[in-house]
């Protein structure tokens, strides 16, 4: 039986932690959400801040979508392979140099990103100019990737290192027995990586990719710096509605959605944990 001291001091040390939680993040989160149903004009709960956010940035809540789950679905493949080639690579010169460059955007900040991208991607820009250079692109025929594309590849470049490291750290962590049973006969490293390691791996890349996911639905910097126009992502739209117009209804009910998107990432990766018996990591 349980002694009470030690239920008291127990709960002594949980209510920090449980009290930081609920002032911080439970409260401001629950109003936020509770208040996008408040219409400001009646002083009623309806609808009406889902009706205006629909109706002037239904576009956005398109595009966010897109390029947030496009980005997703990139950042997931290349760091797979990357890690793939980190673990099952053979040249060990490539995989030193693989491992130590990859990691490199970890540790830029989303602005500072997105101000490089603008200056690689711009009409302009970096890229553009190489290209020319090269003779691969004519002048006239130059265009500027400062809209979506420039945000799908902002996300990937600095969301990629942070998957990465996830998932090649559960490879390194395996047994290896397998891998090497597996290419003793016969089997080629692609192979090994899809039907060996993948599997194994494969709660640790849905961590990742939730995370990412999250990560970038939440980003303001780089839509911000990136987009240079309409459409946009919705965190520009939220900001624009509380700094421009003081509009804290139809801002939360964006959030809301923003808040519903990442809700359906996390219910993927709960549904997955359950079907295979495992608590989620």
């Amino acid at each position: 039986m349980q002694r009470p001291t030690s239920s008291l001091a127990m709960l002594a040390l949980l209510a920090p932690a449980v009290l930081m939680v609920g002032l911080l993040f439970v409260y401001p989160l629950g109003m936020s959400l509770t208040y996008a149903f408040h219409n400001e004009l009646t002083g009623g709960w309806d609808l009406g801040n889902f009706s205006k956010a629909f109706a002037l940035y239904g576009g956005d809540i398109a595009l966010t979508a897109g390029v947030t789950v496009l980005s997703t679905a990139l950042v997931g493949v290349l760091s797979i392979a990357i890690a793939g080639y980190l673990t099952l690579g053979e040249n060990q010169r490539a995989v030193a140099i693989l491992g130590w460059i990859y990691r490199w955007p970890l540790f830029i900040p989303f602005v500072v990103a997105a101000q490089l991208m603008r200056t690689f991607l711009a009409k302009n820009g970096m890229l553009n100019n190489t290209l020319m250079s090269l003779g691969l692109v004519d002048p006239l025929n130059a265009v500027s990737l400062l809209d979506w594309r420039g945000v799908v590849i902002t996300f990937v470049w600095k969301q990629l290192p942070f998957a990465t490291l996830l998932i090649c750290g559960a490879m390194a962590a395996m047994d290896r027995s397998m891998i090497e049973s597996a290419r003793g006969l016969g089997a080629g490293r692609l192979r090994a990586l899809l039907e060996i390691v993948l599997p194994q791996v494969q709660a640790t890349v849905w961590v990742a990719l939730i995370l990412s996911f999250v990560t970038m639905l939440s980003a303001l910097s780089v839509p911000m710096m990136v987009i240079a126009g309409s459409p946009t992502m919705l965190t520009v739209d939220m900001a624009w509605r509380v700094n421009s117009y003081g509009d804290y209804g139809v801002a939360n009910a964006l959030g809301f959605v923003s808040f519903t998107m990442s809700g359906v990432a996390a219910w993927f990766y709960l549904r997955q944990g359950l079907r295979d018996g495992r608590p989620p990591k």
